[in-house]
Protein backbone atom coordinates (compact mmCIF):
# COMPACT_ATOMS: atom_id res chain seq x y z
CA UNK A 1 0.00 0.00 0.00
CA UNK A 2 1.34 3.42 -0.90
CA UNK A 3 -0.09 4.73 2.38
CA UNK A 4 2.61 2.75 4.22
CA UNK A 5 4.69 5.88 3.67
CA UNK A 6 2.73 7.40 6.57
CA UNK A 7 1.37 4.34 8.45
CA UNK A 8 4.15 1.72 8.63
CA UNK A 9 5.26 0.69 12.12
CA UNK A 10 7.71 1.55 13.64
CA UNK A 11 9.30 3.77 10.98
CA UNK A 12 6.35 6.14 10.85
CA UNK A 13 5.58 6.43 14.54
CA UNK A 14 5.69 10.24 14.39
CA UNK A 15 3.26 10.30 11.45
CA UNK A 16 0.95 7.87 13.24
CA UNK A 17 1.02 10.02 16.36
CA UNK A 18 -0.36 12.94 14.33
CA UNK A 19 -3.09 10.72 12.90
CA UNK A 20 -4.08 9.38 16.34
CA UNK A 21 -4.82 12.96 17.31
CA UNK A 22 -7.53 13.15 14.62
CA UNK A 23 -9.20 9.89 15.64
CA UNK A 24 -7.15 7.03 14.18
CA UNK A 25 -7.08 3.71 16.06
CA UNK A 26 -4.29 1.15 15.86
CA UNK A 27 -6.08 -1.12 13.38
CA UNK A 28 -6.76 1.86 11.06
CA UNK A 29 -3.07 1.91 10.16
CA UNK A 30 -3.42 -1.54 8.59
CA UNK A 31 -6.17 -0.47 6.19
CA UNK A 32 -6.24 1.21 2.80
CA UNK A 33 -6.29 4.99 3.30
CA UNK A 34 -9.06 6.67 1.31
CA UNK A 35 -9.13 10.42 0.71
CA UNK A 36 -12.69 11.77 0.60
CA UNK A 37 -12.56 15.08 -1.28
CA UNK A 38 -15.59 17.15 -0.27
CA UNK A 39 -16.59 20.32 -2.09
CA UNK A 40 -18.92 21.35 0.75
CA UNK A 41 -19.52 25.07 0.93
CA UNK A 42 -22.26 27.26 2.29
CA UNK A 43 -21.93 29.76 -0.54
CA UNK A 44 -24.15 27.89 -2.99
CA UNK A 45 -27.17 25.53 -2.85
CA UNK A 46 -25.29 23.24 -5.23
CA UNK A 47 -22.89 22.25 -2.47
CA UNK A 48 -24.37 23.19 0.92
CA UNK A 49 -25.52 19.61 1.60
CA UNK A 50 -22.34 17.83 0.56
CA UNK A 51 -21.00 17.66 4.13
CA UNK A 52 -23.87 15.25 4.85
CA UNK A 53 -22.97 13.16 1.81
CA UNK A 54 -19.28 13.10 2.72
CA UNK A 55 -20.10 11.78 6.21
CA UNK A 56 -22.24 9.03 4.63
CA UNK A 57 -19.31 8.16 2.34
CA UNK A 58 -16.93 8.07 5.32
CA UNK A 59 -19.30 5.72 7.18
CA UNK A 60 -19.45 3.39 4.18
CA UNK A 61 -15.70 3.47 3.52
CA UNK A 62 -14.79 2.76 7.16
CA UNK A 63 -16.44 -0.65 6.93
CA UNK A 64 -13.64 -1.74 4.58
CA UNK A 65 -10.88 0.89 4.67
CA UNK A 66 -10.07 4.11 6.53
CA UNK A 67 -11.61 7.27 5.14
CA UNK A 68 -10.34 10.80 5.72
CA UNK A 69 -12.44 13.80 4.68
CA UNK A 70 -10.79 16.92 3.36
CA UNK A 71 -12.25 19.98 1.67
CA UNK A 72 -11.53 21.97 -1.43
CA UNK A 73 -13.03 25.22 -2.71
CA UNK A 74 -16.02 25.91 -4.91
CA UNK A 75 -17.17 28.92 -6.89
CA UNK A 76 -20.87 29.49 -7.54
CA UNK A 77 -21.52 30.14 -11.21
CA UNK A 78 -25.03 31.35 -10.45
CA UNK A 79 -23.70 34.02 -8.09
CA UNK A 80 -20.62 35.01 -10.08
CA UNK A 81 -22.47 35.29 -13.41
CA UNK A 82 -22.66 38.76 -14.90
CA UNK A 83 -19.86 40.23 -12.77
CA UNK A 84 -16.10 40.08 -12.33
CA UNK A 85 -16.42 37.02 -10.09
CA UNK A 86 -17.06 34.91 -13.19
CA UNK A 87 -13.41 35.40 -14.17
CA UNK A 88 -12.62 32.95 -11.37
CA UNK A 89 -15.15 30.30 -12.34
CA UNK A 90 -13.27 28.24 -14.93
CA UNK A 91 -10.02 28.97 -13.12
CA UNK A 92 -11.50 27.37 -10.00
CA UNK A 93 -11.56 24.04 -11.87
CA UNK A 94 -7.75 24.14 -11.94
CA UNK A 95 -7.51 25.14 -8.27
CA UNK A 96 -9.85 22.32 -7.23
CA UNK A 97 -8.03 19.67 -9.26
CA UNK A 98 -4.65 20.90 -8.03
CA UNK A 99 -5.77 20.93 -4.40
CA UNK A 100 -7.03 17.35 -4.65
CA UNK A 101 -3.76 16.30 -6.28
CA UNK A 102 -1.80 18.12 -3.57
CA UNK A 103 -3.63 16.66 -0.56
CA UNK A 104 -3.79 13.17 -2.03
CA UNK A 105 -0.07 13.01 -2.75
CA UNK A 106 0.97 14.77 0.46
CA UNK A 107 -1.08 12.31 2.53
CA UNK A 108 -0.15 9.31 0.36
CA UNK A 109 -3.75 8.14 0.06
CA UNK A 110 -4.35 4.81 -1.65
CA UNK A 111 -7.44 6.08 -3.46
CA UNK A 112 -9.80 9.03 -3.83
CA UNK A 113 -13.56 9.45 -3.61
CA UNK A 114 -14.60 12.96 -4.64
CA UNK A 115 -18.01 14.59 -4.23
CA UNK A 116 -18.97 17.53 -6.43
CA UNK A 117 -22.10 19.54 -7.09
CA UNK A 118 -21.53 22.79 -9.00
CA UNK A 119 -20.41 23.36 -12.57
CA UNK A 120 -16.64 23.60 -12.07
CA UNK A 121 -16.08 21.40 -9.05
CA UNK A 122 -17.40 18.36 -10.91
CA UNK A 123 -14.72 18.51 -13.64
CA UNK A 124 -12.30 19.81 -11.00
CA UNK A 125 -12.84 16.65 -8.95
CA UNK A 126 -12.48 14.43 -12.00
CA UNK A 127 -9.30 16.19 -13.15
CA UNK A 128 -7.85 15.87 -9.65
CA UNK A 129 -8.48 12.14 -9.70
CA UNK A 130 -6.96 11.90 -13.19
CA UNK A 131 -3.78 13.64 -12.02
CA UNK A 132 -3.13 11.18 -9.21
CA UNK A 133 -4.37 8.18 -11.26
CA UNK A 134 -5.43 5.97 -8.37
CA UNK A 135 -8.53 3.78 -7.87
CA UNK A 136 -11.20 6.49 -7.68
CA UNK A 137 -14.94 7.16 -7.65
CA UNK A 138 -16.84 10.37 -8.32
CA UNK A 139 -20.14 11.07 -6.54
CA UNK A 140 -22.54 13.74 -7.79
CA UNK A 141 -24.30 15.91 -5.21
CA UNK A 142 -27.57 15.69 -7.14
CA UNK A 143 -30.05 18.06 -8.78
CA UNK A 144 -32.22 20.69 -7.11
CA UNK A 145 -36.00 20.57 -7.48
CA UNK A 146 -37.76 23.27 -9.54
CA UNK A 147 -39.16 26.27 -7.69
CA UNK A 148 -42.66 27.70 -7.59
CA UNK A 149 -44.44 27.70 -10.95
CA UNK A 150 -41.65 25.47 -12.33
CA UNK A 151 -39.00 28.18 -12.17
CA UNK A 152 -35.25 27.99 -11.63
CA UNK A 153 -32.11 30.16 -11.72
CA UNK A 154 -32.41 30.75 -15.48
CA UNK A 155 -35.96 32.00 -14.92
CA UNK A 156 -34.53 34.74 -12.71
CA UNK A 157 -31.88 35.75 -15.24
CA UNK A 158 -34.46 35.86 -18.05
CA UNK A 159 -36.89 37.83 -15.86
CA UNK A 160 -34.31 40.61 -15.66
CA UNK A 161 -34.68 41.09 -19.41
CA UNK A 162 -38.47 41.20 -19.00
CA UNK A 163 -38.11 43.74 -16.19
CA UNK A 164 -35.83 46.07 -18.15
CA UNK A 165 -38.15 45.88 -21.17
CA UNK A 166 -41.13 46.73 -18.91
CA UNK A 167 -42.84 43.36 -19.37
CA UNK A 168 -42.96 42.70 -15.62
CA UNK A 169 -42.81 45.06 -12.65
CA UNK A 170 -40.46 45.15 -9.67
CA UNK A 171 -42.80 43.18 -7.42
CA UNK A 172 -43.11 40.38 -9.98
CA UNK A 173 -39.32 40.23 -10.37
CA UNK A 174 -38.90 40.03 -6.58
CA UNK A 175 -41.41 37.17 -6.33
CA UNK A 176 -39.55 35.21 -9.00
CA UNK A 177 -36.29 35.83 -7.13
CA UNK A 178 -37.80 34.55 -3.88
CA UNK A 179 -39.53 31.46 -5.26
CA UNK A 180 -37.25 30.06 -7.96
CA UNK A 181 -34.51 28.31 -5.99
CA UNK A 182 -35.53 26.07 -3.11
CA UNK A 183 -33.42 23.66 -1.08
CA UNK A 184 -30.10 22.10 -2.05
CA UNK A 185 -28.75 20.74 -5.28
CA UNK A 186 -27.36 21.78 -8.64
CA UNK A 187 -29.29 23.86 -11.17
CA UNK A 188 -32.27 21.87 -12.31
CA UNK A 189 -32.08 21.73 -16.11
CA UNK A 190 -29.74 20.03 -18.55
CA UNK A 191 -27.18 22.63 -17.57
CA UNK A 192 -23.46 22.11 -16.93
CA UNK A 193 -23.63 20.33 -13.55
CA UNK A 194 -26.22 17.76 -14.60
CA UNK A 195 -24.56 17.37 -18.01
CA UNK A 196 -21.16 16.67 -16.44
CA UNK A 197 -22.69 14.33 -13.85
CA UNK A 198 -24.21 12.28 -16.67
CA UNK A 199 -20.87 12.39 -18.51
CA UNK A 200 -19.10 11.07 -15.38
CA UNK A 201 -21.49 8.12 -15.21
CA UNK A 202 -21.16 7.33 -18.92
CA UNK A 203 -17.36 7.55 -18.72
CA UNK A 204 -17.58 4.97 -15.94
CA UNK A 205 -16.26 6.78 -12.86
CA UNK A 206 -19.64 7.06 -11.08
CA UNK A 207 -21.89 4.21 -9.98
CA UNK A 208 -24.62 3.27 -12.50
CA UNK A 209 -27.86 5.27 -12.31
CA UNK A 210 -26.47 7.81 -9.82
CA UNK A 211 -26.08 10.87 -12.04
CA UNK A 212 -29.84 11.41 -12.08
CA UNK A 213 -30.78 11.71 -8.41
CA UNK A 214 -32.40 14.52 -6.48
CA UNK A 215 -29.93 16.08 -4.04
CA UNK A 216 -32.31 15.79 -1.10
CA UNK A 217 -33.40 12.19 -1.58
CA UNK A 218 -32.88 8.84 0.07
CA UNK A 219 -31.40 7.55 -3.19
CA UNK A 220 -28.55 10.04 -2.96
CA UNK A 221 -27.74 8.90 0.58
CA UNK A 222 -27.90 5.26 -0.54
CA UNK A 223 -25.51 6.13 -3.37
CA UNK A 224 -22.99 7.34 -0.78
CA UNK A 225 -23.54 4.32 1.46
CA UNK A 226 -22.77 1.94 -1.42
CA UNK A 227 -19.29 3.22 -2.32
CA UNK A 228 -17.25 1.57 0.45
CA UNK A 229 -17.34 -1.92 -1.01
CA UNK A 230 -16.86 -0.59 -4.55
CA UNK A 231 -13.71 1.38 -3.71
CA UNK A 232 -12.34 -1.63 -1.79
CA UNK A 233 -12.84 -3.82 -4.86
CA UNK A 234 -11.14 -1.24 -7.09
CA UNK A 235 -8.16 -1.24 -4.74
CA UNK A 236 -7.93 -5.04 -4.59
CA UNK A 237 -8.03 -5.24 -8.38
CA UNK A 238 -5.82 -2.14 -8.85
CA UNK A 239 -8.29 -0.51 -11.29
CA UNK A 240 -7.15 3.06 -11.78
CA UNK A 241 -8.64 6.10 -13.47
CA UNK A 242 -6.70 5.57 -16.71
CA UNK A 243 -8.03 2.01 -16.88
CA UNK A 244 -11.53 3.47 -17.07
CA UNK A 245 -11.27 6.81 -18.87
CA UNK A 246 -10.07 6.42 -22.45
CA UNK A 247 -10.86 7.70 -25.94
CA UNK A 248 -13.88 5.42 -26.35
CA UNK A 249 -15.43 6.17 -22.95
CA UNK A 250 -15.11 9.94 -23.59
CA UNK A 251 -16.75 9.51 -27.00
CA UNK A 252 -19.58 7.62 -25.27
CA UNK A 253 -20.10 10.58 -22.96
CA UNK A 254 -20.00 13.09 -25.82
CA UNK A 255 -22.64 11.16 -27.75
CA UNK A 256 -25.06 10.96 -24.81
CA UNK A 257 -24.58 14.61 -23.85
CA UNK A 258 -25.16 15.61 -27.47
CA UNK A 259 -28.34 13.57 -27.79
CA UNK A 260 -29.68 15.05 -24.55
CA UNK A 261 -28.87 18.65 -25.54
CA UNK A 262 -26.30 19.14 -22.78
CA UNK A 263 -24.02 22.03 -21.93
CA UNK A 264 -21.31 23.33 -24.26
CA UNK A 265 -19.07 23.52 -21.18
CA UNK A 266 -18.84 19.72 -21.38
CA UNK A 267 -16.73 20.13 -24.51
CA UNK A 268 -14.19 22.20 -22.56
CA UNK A 269 -14.15 19.81 -19.62
CA UNK A 270 -13.90 16.59 -21.63
CA UNK A 271 -11.11 18.07 -23.77
CA UNK A 272 -9.30 19.01 -20.56
CA UNK A 273 -9.73 15.52 -19.07
CA UNK A 274 -8.43 13.99 -22.30
CA UNK A 275 -5.47 16.36 -22.27
CA UNK A 276 -4.67 15.45 -18.65
CA UNK A 277 -4.58 11.73 -19.49
CA UNK A 278 -2.70 12.23 -22.78
CA UNK A 279 -5.69 11.05 -24.79
CA UNK A 280 -5.57 12.48 -28.32
CA UNK A 281 -8.98 14.16 -28.62
CA UNK A 282 -9.62 17.22 -30.80
CA UNK A 283 -12.54 19.44 -31.78
CA UNK A 284 -12.43 17.80 -35.21
CA UNK A 285 -12.95 14.40 -33.55
CA UNK A 286 -15.89 15.79 -31.59
CA UNK A 287 -17.34 17.35 -34.74
CA UNK A 288 -17.13 14.04 -36.58
CA UNK A 289 -18.82 12.14 -33.74
CA UNK A 290 -21.57 14.56 -32.63
CA UNK A 291 -22.52 17.00 -35.39
CA UNK A 292 -24.94 14.65 -37.14
CA UNK A 293 -26.59 13.17 -34.07
CA UNK A 294 -30.22 14.18 -33.47
CA UNK A 295 -31.61 15.95 -30.40
CA UNK A 296 -34.07 13.68 -28.62
CA UNK A 297 -34.69 15.35 -25.24
CA UNK A 298 -37.07 18.16 -24.34
CA UNK A 299 -35.04 19.31 -21.35
CA UNK A 300 -34.33 22.85 -20.24
CA UNK A 301 -32.87 25.33 -21.15
CA UNK A 302 -34.49 25.17 -24.61
CA UNK A 303 -37.03 22.50 -23.61
CA UNK A 304 -39.75 22.48 -20.96
CA UNK A 305 -38.69 19.71 -18.56
CA UNK A 306 -36.34 19.58 -15.58
CA UNK A 307 -33.90 16.83 -14.60
CA UNK A 308 -36.24 15.92 -11.72
CA UNK A 309 -38.89 15.16 -14.37
CA UNK A 310 -36.47 12.83 -16.14
CA UNK A 311 -35.75 11.13 -12.79
CA UNK A 312 -39.50 10.62 -12.31
CA UNK A 313 -39.64 9.05 -15.78
CA UNK A 314 -37.02 6.48 -14.83
CA UNK A 315 -33.73 8.21 -15.67
CA UNK A 316 -31.52 7.25 -18.61
CA UNK A 317 -30.57 3.61 -18.02
CA UNK A 318 -33.13 2.33 -20.53
CA UNK A 319 -31.95 4.93 -23.02
CA UNK A 320 -28.33 3.83 -22.58
CA UNK A 321 -29.35 0.21 -23.17
CA UNK A 322 -31.06 1.26 -26.40
CA UNK A 323 -27.95 3.17 -27.57
CA UNK A 324 -25.88 0.10 -26.77
CA UNK A 325 -28.16 -2.18 -28.80
CA UNK A 326 -27.98 0.07 -31.88
CA UNK A 327 -24.17 0.17 -31.50
CA UNK A 328 -24.01 3.90 -30.85
CA UNK A 329 -22.10 3.31 -27.60
CA UNK A 330 -19.02 1.19 -26.96
CA UNK A 331 -20.16 -1.30 -24.34
CA UNK A 332 -16.70 -2.73 -23.67
CA UNK A 333 -15.50 0.26 -21.62
CA UNK A 334 -14.62 -0.60 -18.01
CA UNK A 335 -16.41 1.14 -15.11
CA UNK A 336 -15.90 1.54 -11.36
CA UNK A 337 -18.08 -1.50 -10.71
CA UNK A 338 -15.29 -3.62 -12.19
CA UNK A 339 -17.71 -4.50 -14.97
CA UNK A 340 -18.08 -3.05 -18.45
CA UNK A 341 -20.82 -0.63 -19.46
CA UNK A 342 -22.50 -3.49 -21.32
CA UNK A 343 -22.41 -5.73 -18.24
CA UNK A 344 -23.83 -2.97 -16.01
CA UNK A 345 -26.80 -2.61 -18.37
CA UNK A 346 -27.37 -6.34 -18.93
CA UNK A 347 -30.67 -6.59 -17.02
CA UNK A 348 -32.03 -3.21 -18.15
CA UNK A 349 -34.86 -3.04 -20.71
CA UNK A 350 -34.54 -0.58 -23.57
CA UNK A 351 -38.09 0.85 -23.81
CA UNK A 352 -36.84 4.35 -23.01
CA UNK A 353 -39.35 6.55 -24.88
CA UNK A 354 -41.35 8.95 -22.69
CA UNK A 355 -42.60 12.54 -22.71
CA UNK A 356 -39.02 13.83 -22.33
CA UNK A 357 -36.92 11.43 -24.40
CA UNK A 358 -38.32 11.14 -27.91
CA UNK A 359 -38.00 8.30 -30.40
CA UNK A 360 -34.58 8.63 -32.01
CA UNK A 361 -36.24 8.12 -35.42
CA UNK A 362 -38.64 11.01 -34.72
CA UNK A 363 -36.44 13.43 -32.76
CA UNK A 364 -37.12 16.97 -31.67
CA UNK A 365 -34.37 18.06 -34.05
CA UNK A 366 -32.76 15.96 -36.77
CA UNK A 367 -29.36 17.43 -36.02
CA UNK A 368 -27.57 18.12 -32.79
CA UNK A 369 -27.96 21.26 -30.68
CA UNK A 370 -24.22 21.28 -29.96
CA UNK A 371 -22.31 21.93 -33.17
CA UNK A 372 -18.57 22.33 -33.73
CA UNK A 373 -18.02 25.03 -36.35
CA UNK A 374 -14.93 26.01 -38.34
CA UNK A 375 -14.33 28.87 -40.76
CA UNK A 376 -12.30 31.99 -41.39
CA UNK A 377 -13.73 33.56 -38.21
CA UNK A 378 -12.64 30.59 -36.07
CA UNK A 379 -9.78 28.64 -37.61
CA UNK A 380 -9.23 26.44 -34.53
CA UNK A 381 -12.94 25.81 -34.11
CA UNK A 382 -15.78 27.02 -31.91
CA UNK A 383 -18.83 25.55 -30.19
CA UNK A 384 -22.45 26.49 -30.85
CA UNK A 385 -25.65 25.42 -29.15
CA UNK A 386 -28.65 25.93 -31.42
CA UNK A 387 -31.95 24.29 -30.43
CA UNK A 388 -33.32 24.65 -33.98
CA UNK A 389 -36.28 26.70 -32.75
CA UNK A 390 -34.31 29.80 -33.84
CA UNK A 391 -33.46 28.33 -37.24
CA UNK A 392 -30.20 26.74 -38.33
CA UNK A 393 -28.56 29.48 -40.38
CA UNK A 394 -28.10 33.07 -39.22
CA UNK A 395 -26.91 35.83 -41.53
CA UNK A 396 -26.46 39.31 -40.16
CA UNK A 397 -24.41 42.39 -39.30
CA UNK A 398 -22.03 42.54 -36.36
CA UNK A 399 -22.37 44.76 -33.30
CA UNK A 400 -19.05 44.80 -31.44
CA UNK A 401 -18.43 44.83 -27.68
CA UNK A 402 -15.04 44.41 -26.02
CA UNK A 403 -16.44 43.14 -22.72
CA UNK A 404 -19.53 41.47 -21.28
CA UNK A 405 -20.39 44.61 -19.29
CA UNK A 406 -20.53 46.75 -22.44
CA UNK A 407 -22.94 44.33 -24.07
CA UNK A 408 -25.26 44.06 -21.06
CA UNK A 409 -25.54 47.81 -20.69
CA UNK A 410 -26.38 48.16 -24.38
CA UNK A 411 -28.92 45.30 -24.43
CA UNK A 412 -30.86 46.67 -21.47
CA UNK A 413 -30.93 50.27 -22.74
CA UNK A 414 -31.17 50.09 -26.52
CA UNK A 415 -33.38 48.70 -29.24
CA UNK A 416 -31.52 45.96 -31.09
CA UNK A 417 -32.37 45.54 -34.76
CA UNK A 418 -33.22 42.21 -36.32
CA UNK A 419 -30.43 40.21 -37.95
CA UNK A 420 -27.83 41.63 -35.60
CA UNK A 421 -24.95 39.43 -34.48
CA UNK A 422 -23.72 40.62 -31.11
CA UNK A 423 -19.97 40.03 -30.77
CA UNK A 424 -18.49 39.90 -27.26
CA UNK A 425 -14.72 39.57 -27.47
CA UNK A 426 -11.61 39.78 -25.28
CA UNK A 427 -13.44 37.44 -22.88
CA UNK A 428 -11.46 34.32 -23.77
CA UNK A 429 -9.22 32.30 -21.42
CA UNK A 430 -6.41 34.85 -21.74
CA UNK A 431 -8.35 37.94 -22.74
CA UNK A 432 -10.82 37.88 -19.87
CA UNK A 433 -8.83 36.48 -18.29
CA UNK A 434 -10.94 33.54 -17.21
CA UNK A 435 -13.33 32.89 -20.12
CA UNK A 436 -16.50 34.14 -18.50
CA UNK A 437 -19.96 32.72 -19.21
CA UNK A 438 -22.38 34.93 -21.12
CA UNK A 439 -25.55 33.87 -19.32
CA UNK A 440 -26.56 37.43 -18.43
CA UNK A 441 -26.55 38.83 -22.00
CA UNK A 442 -28.16 35.71 -23.52
CA UNK A 443 -30.86 35.68 -20.83
CA UNK A 444 -31.44 39.41 -21.35
CA UNK A 445 -32.01 38.86 -25.07
CA UNK A 446 -34.53 36.11 -24.33
CA UNK A 447 -36.27 38.19 -21.67
CA UNK A 448 -36.55 41.14 -24.03
CA UNK A 449 -38.07 38.82 -26.62
CA UNK A 450 -35.57 38.87 -29.49
CA UNK A 451 -34.37 35.27 -29.23
CA UNK A 452 -35.15 34.45 -32.88
CA UNK A 453 -33.90 37.74 -34.29
CA UNK A 454 -30.46 38.11 -32.72
CA UNK A 455 -27.36 35.91 -32.61
CA UNK A 456 -24.44 36.19 -30.18
CA UNK A 457 -20.86 35.06 -30.70
CA UNK A 458 -17.97 35.25 -28.24
CA UNK A 459 -14.49 34.00 -27.45
CA UNK A 460 -15.89 33.50 -23.97
CA UNK A 461 -18.25 30.68 -23.15
CA UNK A 462 -21.86 30.03 -22.17
CA UNK A 463 -23.68 28.74 -19.15
CA UNK A 464 -25.46 25.45 -19.57
CA UNK A 465 -28.56 27.60 -19.04
CA UNK A 466 -27.89 29.74 -22.11
CA UNK A 467 -30.00 29.22 -25.20
CA UNK A 468 -30.76 31.08 -28.39
CA UNK A 469 -28.57 31.42 -31.47
CA UNK A 470 -25.26 31.42 -29.61
CA UNK A 471 -21.68 30.51 -30.57
CA UNK A 472 -18.84 30.46 -28.04
CA UNK A 473 -15.24 29.36 -27.61
CA UNK A 474 -14.21 31.27 -30.77
CA UNK A 475 -10.58 30.24 -31.30
CA UNK A 476 -8.07 31.76 -31.66
CA UNK A 477 -9.42 34.27 -29.16
CA UNK A 478 -9.17 38.03 -29.62
CA UNK A 479 -6.29 38.33 -27.13
CA UNK A 480 -4.22 36.02 -29.37
CA UNK A 481 -5.02 38.12 -32.47
CA UNK A 482 -7.70 35.72 -33.63
CA UNK A 483 -9.95 36.87 -36.46
CA UNK A 484 -12.65 37.91 -33.97
CA UNK A 485 -10.28 40.70 -32.89
CA UNK A 486 -10.44 42.49 -36.26
CA UNK A 487 -14.24 42.58 -36.58
CA UNK A 488 -15.89 45.97 -37.03
CA UNK A 489 -19.50 47.08 -36.64
CA UNK A 490 -21.66 46.04 -39.60
CA UNK A 491 -19.35 43.30 -40.87
CA UNK A 492 -21.39 40.55 -42.52
CA UNK A 493 -21.19 37.18 -40.77
CA UNK A 494 -22.89 33.86 -41.47
CA UNK A 495 -23.38 31.16 -38.85
CA UNK A 496 -24.28 27.95 -40.70
CA UNK A 497 -25.06 25.00 -38.43
CA UNK A 498 -26.12 22.86 -41.39
CA UNK A 499 -22.71 22.92 -43.04
CA UNK A 500 -20.94 23.68 -39.72
CA UNK A 501 -19.32 26.92 -40.83
CA UNK A 502 -18.82 30.37 -39.34
CA UNK A 503 -17.85 32.82 -42.07
CA UNK A 504 -16.76 36.47 -42.08
CA UNK A 505 -17.50 37.96 -45.48
CA UNK A 506 -14.28 39.81 -46.16
CA UNK A 507 -11.36 38.53 -48.19
CA UNK A 508 -8.09 37.19 -46.81
CA UNK A 509 -6.13 40.27 -47.85
CA UNK A 510 -8.50 42.50 -45.87
CA UNK A 511 -8.16 40.25 -42.81
CA UNK A 512 -4.35 40.48 -43.00
CA UNK A 513 -4.55 44.27 -43.45
CA UNK A 514 -6.83 44.73 -40.43
CA UNK A 515 -4.52 42.66 -38.24
CA UNK A 516 -1.81 45.28 -38.76
CA UNK A 517 -3.94 47.62 -36.65
CA UNK A 518 -4.70 45.11 -33.90
CA UNK A 519 -5.58 46.72 -30.54
CA UNK A 520 -5.45 44.52 -27.45
CA UNK A 521 -8.26 45.49 -25.08
CA UNK A 522 -6.43 43.72 -22.29
CA UNK A 523 -8.21 43.69 -18.95
CA UNK A 524 -6.26 44.16 -15.75
CA UNK A 525 -4.85 40.86 -14.57
CA UNK A 526 -3.34 40.20 -11.16
CA UNK A 527 -2.75 37.37 -8.70
CA UNK A 528 -3.97 33.97 -9.82
CA UNK A 529 -5.76 35.51 -12.81
CA UNK A 530 -2.35 36.52 -14.12
CA UNK A 531 -1.07 32.99 -13.50
CA UNK A 532 -4.01 31.64 -15.50
CA UNK A 533 -3.49 34.07 -18.38
CA UNK A 534 0.18 33.15 -18.66
CA UNK A 535 -0.32 29.37 -18.47
CA UNK A 536 -3.70 28.56 -19.99
CA UNK A 537 -4.19 26.48 -23.12
CA UNK A 538 -6.45 27.53 -25.99
CA UNK A 539 -10.18 26.83 -25.59
CA UNK A 540 -9.92 24.30 -28.44
CA UNK A 541 -7.70 22.30 -26.05
CA UNK A 542 -9.93 22.68 -22.98
CA UNK A 543 -8.64 25.93 -21.37
CA UNK A 544 -6.62 24.08 -18.73
CA UNK A 545 -3.21 24.99 -17.40
CA UNK A 546 -0.23 23.79 -19.44
CA UNK A 547 0.91 21.39 -16.73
Amino acid sequence: MRSNLITKWPDKAANRAMLRAVGYKTNDFLKYQIGIASTWSNITPCNNHINILSKAVEYSVNKYCKGTIFNTITVSDGISNGNLGMKYSLLSREIISSSIETVCNAQNFDSIISIGGCDKNIPGCILGMCKVNLPSIFIYGGTILPGKNRTDIVSVFESLGKYYSNKINEKQLLNIEKDSIIGSGSCSGMYTANSMAIAAEIIGISLPNTSLQNAQSINKILNCLNVGKIIFNLLKNNIKINDIINYNSILNALKVISLLGGSTNCILHLLSIANCLNINLTLKDIKKITNNLPTISDLKPSGVYFISDLINCGGIQKFLKFLLEINLLNGDCLTVTGKTLKENLYNVKNNYINKILKNINFPLKKTNQIKILFGNLSINGCVSKISGKEGEVFYGKSKIFNSEEESIEYIYKNKIFKNTIIVIRFEGPKGGPGMREMLTPTSALIGIGVKKDIALITDGRFSGGSHGFVVGHISPEAYDKGEISILKNNDIIMIDTINNNIILFINEKNIIYRKKFFINYSKISFGILNLYRNNVLDSSLGSSFKY
